[in-house]
């Protein structure tokens, strides 16, 4: 299976070539299906996930688009999502919580079902769409999450944001593995200050592998093995 993981889904011409390119054909020729569950335990996750509907990533001109939601797919038939699954180009995660979506990909199943897609299916990610397609990640925040499984490593942390010092919950998840690499999204941004350059340095530093902050600018493209930067924007590689 391909990725695309991107800060802030399909923001530019270059990300959208990219994706073009990894599918092999128009996306007028590609089946896609949007994966919103990570919004939800966000207040007001419901109105999010609608945003998630009408997206740039959804509203590319698909040949077709449906919408699966994690948290439903253990009490149905495994026959009634499945060969929808495989029949999908390309599978569309929505940003959000990255601890409830990599939980809920273990818990419906669909973890264990991606590494038999076909090779040539994309995973897009964006936000913590992308941080799940990693094997082992770090998000932070102000209160301990809920709605996971299994136990989580947790350490108490401050960062720097334009208000002064902020105490931040890091806490170490196990994504999907599609990918040997870490990703913190949204770099530089002035709205998400626990990734600016100081503190994505504090945030890289907690995960065991390379890892890239990106801005919403930039996507990292995964094909047979191979890692490539797209990017109109800013990135930063940290080593390991």
């Amino acid at each position: 299976m391909k990725a695309l993981l991107t800060s802030s889904g399909i923001t530019n011409d270059t990300i959208k070539s990219a994706l073009v390119d990894l599918l092999g054909k128009p996306i007028s020729e590609s089946r896609a299906l949007l994966i919103p569950t990570a919004i939800y335990p966000f207040p007001g996750g419901a109105n999010y996930a609608w945003r998630a509907v009408t997206s740039s990533m959804s509203t590319l001109g698909w040949k077709s688009i449906g919408l699966l939601e994690l948290s439903v797919l253990p009490s149905i038939e495994e026959s009634a999502w499945i060969p929808t699954v495989r029949e999908a180009d390309a599978l569309l995660f929505w940003g959000g919580d990255p601890l409830f979506l990599s939980s809920w990909m273990r818990r419906s199943g669909l973890a264990a079902l991606l590494p038999t897609l076909n090779e040539d299916a994309v995973y897009v990610g964006n936000s913590a769409g992308s941080i799940a397609a990693t094997t082992t990640f770090v998000e932070t925040y102000t209160d301990p999450p809920r709605g996971t499984d299994g136990p989580l490593k947790t350490e108490n942390v401050t960062f720097s944001t334009p208000a002064g010092d902020a105490p931040r919950i890091l806490v170490t998840g196990q994504g999907a593995g599609l990918v040997n690499f870490g990703v913190i999204p949204h770099y530089t941004h002035p709205d998400h200050p626990d990734a600016s350059p100081e503190n994505a340095d504090l945030w890289a530093s907690r995960i065991p592998t390379p890892t890239y902050a990106i801005d919403d600018a930039t996507a990292i493209t995964v094909a047979n093995n191979n890692i490539q930067v797209i990017s109109e924007g800013t990135w930063k590689l940290f080593e390991r």
